[in-house]
């Protein structure tokens, strides 16, 4: 049982870890999974008693979702550039 109260903190310090590895390795791809480890920190803090296996699939799959729903949500932002369509020379 010592070893469930403690997990919660292992998936806090694996969520740093790979937030960490995103600030030096940029594109969103490990930030999906930080956000995935977040939320199993608190999944494991209110239900301790899930097995190793099944933690494994539901980061998996927590991680899947985040990195779907960043992706969706930082491909609606534009840059900013206006696209020319006339020249300003003409007529």
């Amino acid at each position: 049982m010592a070893v469930y109260l403690s997990l919660w903190w292992m998936w806090i310090c694996i969520a740093l870890a790979l937030g960490v590895i995103e600030l030096l390795v940029p594109g969103f791809i490990f930030l999906g999974f930080a956000i995935g480890a977040l939320l199993m920190a608190a999944i494991v803090a209110i239900f301790a008693g899930i097995s190793v296996p099944a933690l494994l699939a539901l980061f998996a799959i927590l991680s899947l979702i985040a990195w779907i729903a960043l992706r969706m949500g930082f491909r609606k932002q534009s840059s900013g550039a206006r696209i020319v369509t006339r020249d300003i020379n003409e007529g």
